[in-house]
């Protein structure tokens, strides 16, 4: 499952979303938002000079010169006490969680990937400590280093249950079920310590926060880090309104969904790390394309035109524009442009030609799309595999994992292009983590807009049962089957790069950001979470 900084939307390593919920109501897939930001009511951005450094893999900061300097140094004292921790392999190990927790392990990758080898060629740490052993096994996997489950061996009976000690160790207990979110097929261990820990965990948030309290320089160092990456999220959020309100699509159209800023969260969890400027600006644009295809799709076009669009985009070329509705002209040259221009910015960066490998994104995203029409308007209702395969594609998963991938440029190579097609497995399983949680949360906003049954109805249809709740449940459980699957792929040998695995799942965990509380008006919503990430500053 899931895990989030405590300052901002990073949305790091797998960690349980459970136990930890956004500071201050930062609460803790698809194609639909349920909120409508609107930018003219926003308050506007700072004014701040900042820059990306890839290479270096740090943001730098060409403003207040004060803030700079703070800044440097809250980094360098860390550095420092990273240092100083490298004899103590338990308090290096809390420092890392505490600086990962806090979204600032961006700017230690190095520091922290050196211990944790460590820790990885070592023996297993504190023997009978599950504290140490269950955080020691967390780190080492969700920064994609070998781990075993072997080590919580010690921790059974000659029953095969975890030893009545463990329930004592309340702090153990919460590190051990953490860890058991990373669990992979066949790791019966951590599944038995998951159900365990669930049952006996009562002070789970408050001693988590208490770990990270106690480490002034760090939260100083995060704060300080919120506030210099939320002005260049303003910066960024400033340029994907200029081009929106350039292209004027939905003006034109006169329908359409109008939302850039809650694409642009959803890059913001996909590329967490600042030195991503360009992929989230170029990402937000296709994720805002995709929405107002959808409503064509979905609300506005007749199956007859539906199927000219489709066959048109699959020639890809300005002359087919010609047997096409006016209306779906200005979007048919928004798409090709865009698609063009974001190609061109990665043959100038990287050196590769990506017009294949883009254009089939939205080709099969159309037809995937007039499938879905199609079954509306015959009133078929699918089976759920039918439906959840269709929908990976519909929800724009494989589109936006294929352009991340070509826009971040690492590990991009004749081979790994190839494994684009077909998509990845570890595209399809986000996708469905996606999929479902958009359906567990927007489901009956979608079919009033005139969306083809969920994957809940499908179940329910299937199964031929009545309870919409036990159809949920099911839903759910196939959410965590997957992160199980998605678990096995981060410890399997690397076939695809770091970055777009990371990505991938992150992906995943975005959607349960966004989808996880439906239209819950008691928690905090979209629109809160783009209040509080882009424009409220810590103090």
């Amino acid at each position: 499952m899931p895990t989030t900084s405590c300052v901002s939307l990073r949305l790091g390593p797998l960690v349980s979303l459970r136990t930890r919920s956004w500071q201050q109501g930062r609460s803790l897939h698809s194609n639909s938002l349920s909120c409508i930001c609107q930018l003219s009511s926003l308050p506007k951005p700072l004014v701040t000079d900042f820059k990306t450094s890839p290479r270096q893999n740090v943001l730098t900061y060409e403003g207040d010169r004060g803030t700079k300097s703070l800044e440097e140094e809250l980094q360098e004292r860390t550095r420092k006490a990273l240092r100083k921790s490298s004899n103590d392999p338990t308090a290096t190990m809390k420092l890392i969680d505490t600086i990962q927790r806090l979204g600032i392990g961006y700017h230690f990758e190095d520091e922290i990937m050196e211990r944790l080898e460590r820790f990885s060629d070592g023996d297993a740490a504190g023997e009978e400590n599950l504290f140490e052993n269950a955080l020691r096994f967390r780190l080492l996997r969700q920064n994609g280093l070998p781990a075993c489950t072997d080590i919580f061996k010690k921790f059974i009976n000659k029953e095969g249950k975890l030893k009545e000690s463990v329930s004592k160790d309340t702090r153990g207990m919460l590190s051990l079920y953490e860890a058991s979110y990373l669990a992979t097929q066949d790791e019966d261990i951590l599944f038995q310590a998951m159900e365990f820990t669930k049952t006996e965990l009562t002070q789970s948030v408050s001693l988590m926060d208490s770990q990270s309290s106690r480490h002034v320089t760090l939260l100083q160092l995060a704060k300080s880090d919120f506030n210099m990456v939320q002005s260049l999220h303003q910066r960024e959020l400033a340029e994907i309104k200029r081009w929106w309100k350039q292209l004027g699509l939905v003006d034109k159209l006169g329908f359409g969904r109008d939302r850039p800023l809650e694409c642009f969260l959803w890059t913001v969890g996909i590329f967490p790390e600042p030195y991503y400027s360009n992929c989230r600006i170029e990402l937000a644009k296709t994720i805002a394309l995709l929405l107002v295809i959808d409503d064509i799709f979905d609300t506005y076009g007749s199956l007859s035109d539906l199927v000219l669009f489709t066959e048109a985009i699959q020639r890809w070329d300005l002359g087919a524009m010609e047997h096409i509705p006016e209306y779906m002209k200005i979007c048919y040259m928004a798409l090709y442009n865009t698609t063009n221009e974001i190609s061109y910015r990665i043959l100038k960066d990287h050196g590769w030609n990506v017009v294949p490998q883009l254009k089939r994104t939205w080709i099969d995203i159309f037809k995937a799309q007039l499938s879905e029409a199609k079954w509306f308007s015959e009133g078929y209702v699918p089976t759920q595999e039918q439906y959840l395969r269709n929908g990976v594609t519909t929800g724009g998963t494989y589109m936006a994992l294929v352009h991340a991938f070509c826009l971040m440029g690492q590990g991009v190579t004749k081979e790994t292009l190839a494994m684009m097609e077909p998509y990845p497995n570890l595209f399809s399983c986000s996708g469905k983590i996606l999929r479902l949680w958009d359906d567990l949360g927007t489901a009956r906003e979608e079919q009033e807009r005139g969306d083809v049954a969920s994957s809940i109805e499908c179940y329910m249809r299937e199964k031929t049962i009545s309870c919409e709740e036990e159809a949920r449940k099911h839903i759910r459980q196939l959410i965590r089957s997957l992160w199980v699957e998605l678990n096995g792929m981060l410890v399997a040998p690397a076939a695809l790069p770091a970055s777009i695995v990371n990505a991938s799942l992150n992906l995943a965990r975005t959607a349960q950001v966004v989808y996880q509380h439906g239209d819950d008006s008691t928690v905090t919503s979209v629109n809160g979470h783009i209040e509080r990430l882009f424009y409220n500053p810590l103090t």
